[in-house]
C-alpha cells in the first residue's frame, strides 16, 4: 500500500500566502521538507517550521498537537515541536495549520540500528516524564493506547500478507492474550518509531510528531524498545522504564502492531518500510 492521496492542494505559494496573510513578521524562504500520510512540512527561513494537513484524517491530529504539546513540553527535558502560531483557514486552505521551531539534526531513522544505544537512556526518561495520568479531556486514539483485542482484526489481516507469518501469527496469538493495561490513562507520544526521534552531537534532540498524540496503555510508547534498538540496547533501555513483565510483553505486542503497519503501508516509502522489517526481525530475536 502506498501513501494515501492528499485532499488539499498545499504548494509553496500557498503556504507563503498563509503566512503572509495571518503572520507576515514571520514571512521567509520556503523549502519543501515532507509530503507524509497525514501532513505536508516545508522549512520557513532558519529557524522555522510549518506543517498542513493533507488530509481530513488529520486536521483534529493537528488540533490537538496546538492544544496539549505546551503542556507536554513542561515534563519532559526533550525539545518538543510547540506550536509558535496556530494558524486558521484561509487562502483557500480548509484547515487549521501550525508554525513551530525547526530543529537542526538528523532522524534516529538515518543511523544504523547498531548505532544507536546512545539514546537508550535518553528515550526511556522522555517516556518516564511523559507516562502520568492524563486528564479526562485528552485526545483518545482508537489505534493507539487501546487494548490489544482492540487491534487483532487488523494485525491478522496485516500478517496474511506478510511472509513471515507463520512465526509471527503465534507470538501475536500469546501476546494479544495478556491483561489489558489496569492503571489510568497515562499521556503517550503514540507513534515512538526511529523517524520522530531527532539527534544532534550531544544525543536526542528532539522528539517529533504528535499527531497520534494521545492517552491509555503506556505499553504502546515501550514499543521503541523493539522500534529503535537492537538487543543490547533495549536491555539498557528497559533497565530505565517502570515497566513490569506484563506492560513490557504488552509493549512487544504494540512493536507488532507498528511493525506490521509499517512493513504493509509502505511500497513507497524505503525508509519506513525498513523500519517495519527492522521491527518484525527484533520480534523474532526475543
Amino acid at each position: 500500500m502506498n501513501t494515501p492521496t492528499a485532499e488539499a492542494d498545499i504548494d509553496g505559494d500557498l503556504v507563503d500566502r498563509l503566512i503572509r496573510t495571518q503572520c507576515p513578521e514571520l514571512a521567509g524562504p520556503l523549502t519543501p521538507v515532507a509530503n507524509g500520510w497525514d501532513n505536508v512540512i516545508y522549512r520557513l527561513g532558519t529557524d522555522l517550521s510549518v506543517r498542513l494537513p493533507r488530509r481530513q484524517v488529520a486536521v483534529e491530529l493537528i488540533v490537538n498537537e496546538q492544544r496539549w504539546l505546551p503542556v507536554l513540553a513542561g515534563y519532559v527535558e526533550v525539545a518538543l515541536p510547540v506550536p509558535v502560531r496556530a494558524g486558521v483557514p484561509g487562502e483557500g486552505y480548509p484547515w487549521p495549520w501550525t508554525i513551530a521551531p525547526w530543529f537542526e539534526g538528523r532522524t534516529v531513522a538515518d543511523v544504523p540500528p547498531s548505532d544507536r544505544a546512545g539514546i537508550a537512556v535518553p528515550l526511556a526518561d522522555f517516556m518516564t516524564s511523559l507516562h502520568r495520568p492524563a486528564p479526562p479531556d485528552a485526545p483518545r486514539n482508537p489505534v493507539r493506547g487501546v487494548p490489544l483485542a482492540a487491534r487483532d482484526d487488523a494485525v491478522r489481516r496485516r500478517l496474511r500478507s506478510i511472509p513471515r507469518s507463520a512465526e509471527l501469527l503465534p507470538l501475536w496469538e500469546k501476546l494479544v492474550a495478556l491483561p489489558a493495561w489496569p492503571g489510568p490513562a497515562l499521556w503517550l507520544h503514540g507513534d515512538p518509531h526511529p523517524g520522530n526521534l531527532l539527534l544532534d552531537g550531544e544525543g536526542l534532540a528532539a522528539v517529533l510528531d504528535f499527531g497520534d498524540l494521545t492517552s491509555g496503555d503506556p505499553a504502546t510508547d515501550l514499543a521503541a524498545a523493539w522500534l529503535v534498538f537492537d538487543e543490547h540496547a533495549r536491555e539498557v533501555f528497559r533497565s530505565r522504564v517502570d515497566a513490569d513483565e506484563v506492560t513490557w510483553e504488552r509493549a512487544r505486542g504494540w512493536a507488532l502492531v507498528m511493525g506490521t503497519a509499517l512493513a504493509t503501508n509502505s511500497a513507497d516509502n524505503p525508509s519506513m518500510a525498513a523500519i517495519g522489517e527492522h521491527v518484525l526481525d527484533q520480534l523474532l530475536l526475543t
